[in-house]
Parts: C-alpha cells; structure tokens; sequence
C-alpha cells in the first residue's frame, strides 16, 4: 500500500475563494500517506491562473497550478488534471474543502484488491452558520456535496463515487474516457451535476468486473456558504438534480442511470418524513419543516427529470466524452504560463439537458454488481464536523 502514490486534482475558478484553495492545498500537503503532487486547475481565469502560480513558484513539481485545456466547466478541469497527472492514482478534491489527515491512506488501502477501479470517501458538510439549519433534511446532504443519509457505513460497494471526494486508478479513463462535458458544473450557473455518476456507470460497461467502494473513514469537510442554507437554494439545486438525472439516463439508460435512485425515493425518503413528523409530535424542533422539505425536494427533483427529459427528446441539449488526450508540451504546468487545447478527444455525442453541479449525486450500495468483493466494516470513523461546501 506504502508505494501508491496519488496525484491530487483541484479545480478552481474564482478568487474569491482563494482562502478555501490555500486549505485544501495544505491539506493535501499535511497527508499521512504523502500525494506524489497537487494539480490546481483553473478554469478560464487568467488572474487567478497567474495568482496561484505565483504563489506555488517554489513548490516545484509538488504543486503544478494548469490552465483547464478544454471548455468552461468542471467537467474538463478535471480531464485536465487527468492528462497531466503523473501518478497511478489520480484523486480528486473540491476547492472549498480540506482532507482529513489519513484521507489519501484509506483511499490506497480500497486498492488492494485489482478489480477496484475508484474509490470515494465520506464528506462532512461544514455549515458557513455553524450548525445545520433545523429544516434541512440530512437525507438530502449532497444537495449540497457532501455524503448523506441512508448511504451505509464502512467501505461498502456502489454505483458511483462522489467527484469531489473520490480517487480512480489512471486505467479507469483508459477503459471509459474522461468525464462528459456538458453535463458537469460551469461555475456558478445553475447547479447541476451528475457527470461522475455518468463517467462511473460507463466505467462499468467499459469493465464489468470493475468494483467501485466508498470508504466512509477517506473523510473531507465541505464548506457550505450561507447563500446555499437557504431553502430557496434547496429547491433550486434539488430541481436541478432532475435536470443532470434525465441525462444521465439518456446517456447510459433509464434503468442503469436510476436504479440507485429507486431505492433512494422508495426506502429511505419515507423514513426520513416518518422520522420528521415523529419529531414534530415529539415536539422537537424542525420536524415538520424537515418533513416538509423532503417532499418538495422530490417534487422540485421530479419536476426537472421531466423538464430535463422533454428537453432531450427535442435533442435540445448535447454533451460528449472521449478519451484523455496528451496536454500539449506548451501547456501550462507541463512548463507553467498559460493556453488552452481540448483535453478530451472526439467522443461518443449524447443529448439531454443541462450542465454540471457539485460532486453530490445519490449513491446506494450496488449489490447486483457481478461478482462479490470482500469489503471491511470501518473500525474507526472520523467524528463528522459542522459545517461547509462545494463549487
């Protein structure tokens, strides 16, 4: 385990986080199991490009800070930072969160096993206000990027990892190709996502014997700014949830692309009302609200799945993946000043519609993957902390 070593990417694109992008740098560098290097990845801002790479000047080859070689978006930052890594292990952490010390070790312990194809962690939201607000439903925690409930302990078998705490062997985009842009997040446009639950499924057409794991002691904490604890974000993310949905499913399949969310919508979200309204009798505080915000939540998520459907139909929308291509001798951090070349090749063309959002896409255990692979209960989790968010 020792000698697997791990290029982190970070995709950025804005300054106004800058602070957030000096932690999670730090935070990689504070590692117990030591990166190979951190890859910061800006997205189409030549100021903050210049910025970190002068911030990074003396950092070597540890810190390389690139320009994103393809278009706006999340989705080729990240095929990006795949094209320049130099390690096996390419691991992936959203801007405006910081890694626990022992994150990248339990990431390389998941690949013991050869079949292991990606590995993805627990995520901690860290609230901006210091405490969750008492409507906010914890079974609906990716709406704002991080891991939530209903997801079981321990390392356990899935769909799909969670792009913003997540690792992939370099074979993985080998077999599958990078992730789809078009479906992933464009800044601060309407928060859709979904694209690593799409590369994830097509890693599994590409390789069915591959096993995908989440360890929930690989633990980040994601800051969560003030403007998404508001139940107007909720809603919007939450619709727009069902927007990224129906593309997925046009891209890989209604019964592949919503299989984990079947058993989301019939298991777990009726407990989660149940529980709420136990606690509103009980007189605690929030239940009915927490209740209430489940139901809208799968009425915002339903509505744009059809919207988001209608629209691919009409071929409204496209998006396309392809294989990573080299970065050009040029580009900035194989030398470090900046330009741009697509860094996905001709792909496969789909359509549907929407963009990209956070990494904070349901995810259940997949037990009808083929074969069965020995996983471990977690001895030892981190205590989750309050408070934080994702791009």
């Amino acid at each position: 385990m020792s000698d697997r070593r791990f290029s982190v990417v970070i995709c950025v694109y804005t300054e106004d986080r800058w602070d957030d992008i000096l932690a999670a740098v730090a935070s990689v560098r504070d590692q117990s199991s030591p990166a190979l290097e951190t890859l910061l990845v800006v997205d189409h801002n030549p100021a903050l490009l210049d910025r970190l790479a002068r911030r990074y000047a003396d950092h070597g080859p540890a810190v390389r800070v690139l320009a994103n070689a393809g278009p706006r978006g999340l989705s080729a930052g990240r095929n990006t930072g795949i094209a320049a890594a130099r390690a096996e292990f390419i691991a992936f952490l959203d801007d405006d969160a910081v890694a626990e010390t022992d994150w990248l070790r339990w990431f390389a312990e998941g690949y013991d096993d050869p079949r292991v194809m990606a590995v993805g962690g627990r995520t901690a939201p860290a609230w901006e206000s210091g405490r969750r607000p008492v409507w906010f439903p914890e079974e609906f925690d990716w709406v704002v990027g991080a891991s939530y409930r209903g997801q079981p302990p321990g390392r356990v078998r899935v769909r799909n990892v969670l792009g913003g705490n997540a690792s992939f062997r370099r074979t993985a985009f080998d077999a599958s190709g990078g992730f789809a842009t078009g479906i992933g997040r464009d800044g601060d446009k309407r928060p859709l996502g979904c694209e690593e639950t799409e590369l994830c499924i097509r890693l599994g057409a590409a390789l069915p014997d591959a096993v995908l794991l989440i360890d929930d002691r690989a633990v980040i904490h994601h800051k969560v700014p003030a403007v998404r604890e508001r139940f107007a974000y909720f809603r919007t993310r939450a619709y727009a949830e069902g927007l990224s949905k129906a593309l997925v499913a046009k891209s890989v399949g209604a019964g592949k692309g919503l299989e984990s969310e079947r058993r989301y919508t019939t298991r777990v979200l009726p407990a989660g009302v149940v529980r709420g309204l136990r606690d509103a009798v009980l007189g605690r505080p929030g239940g009915v609200g927490r209740a209430g915000a489940i139901l809208t939540g799968v009425a915002a998520a339903a509505g744009g799945y059809a919207i988001g459907t209608a629209r691919a139909r009409r071929g409204a929308v496209s998006f396309s993946s392809g294989p990573i291509a080299p970065l050009p001798a040029a580009h900035p951090g194989n030398g470090n000043a900046g330009a741009a070349e697509a860094a996905t090749g001709p792909g496969t063309t789909g359509t549907t519609g929407t963009t990209g959002t956070p990494s904070g896409t349901p995810v259940t255990p997949d037990t009808s993957a083929a074969p069965a692979i020995s996983v471990t209960p977690a001895t030892s989790v981190t205590p989750v902390a309050s408070g934080s968010e994702t791009r």
